[in-house]
């Protein structure tokens, strides 16, 4: 009896290890930069488009987006700043968009839980309106970056940045 419990243990454990190891389909990221001394952090995952639409398809045009995978994606100031020249106080905020083929929505929200299905505009801190456009080339893997003073977001064919300043 103590060797079937035993077995059936080291099984359950095997299989809760390789349940662990398998790599998330959209893996975390993390953007880091400094814009006039300002620190700005995004965490956020990064979904694959895998030969999906994802403009106007996966991601539809004209709804909230948690900007990312997973979880909603989060934005830090480390001081107060402006967002497209709108203040914003220091802190950790909710990162979300509204995309659109002409305009996108970027959303500063101060709750951060999972995904956009728990967004309520009352708790936006700001809303700033920014044009996308095309980029290069194709990126299979969505991503952010701090480029310069922009958070740059890129996805398919689409390039979508808003300024960040003291």
């Amino acid at each position: 009896m103590i060797r079937i419990n035993v077995l059936l243990m080291l099984v359950v454990f095997a299989a809760a290890t390789a349940v662990a190891q398998k790599p998330m389909a959209s893996p975390p990221g993390k953007a880091e930069g400094k814009i006039d001394g300002l620190s700005v952090v995004v965490d956020y995952h990064q979904p694959s488009a895998k030969g999906r639409k994802i403009m106007g398809g996966l991601v539809p045009y004209g709804e909230v987006w948690r900007t990312g995978a997973n979880a909603t994606t989060s934005i830090e100031f480390s001081a107060d700043a402006k967002v497209e020249g709108k203040a914003i106080a220091k802190g950790k905020y909710a990162l979300f968009t509204i995309p659109g083929e002409a305009e996108w929505t970027i959303i500063i929200n101060k709750t951060i839980e999972w995904g956009s299905a728990t967004y309520n505009e009352k708790d936006d801190v700001l809303r700033v309106k920014v044009k996308p456009s095309k980029t290069d080339s194709f990126v299979e893997t969505f991503n952010i970056a701090v480029v310069g003073n922009k958070v740059v977001m890129k996805w398919e064919n689409t390039q979508v940045a808003f300024t960040v300043s003291k």
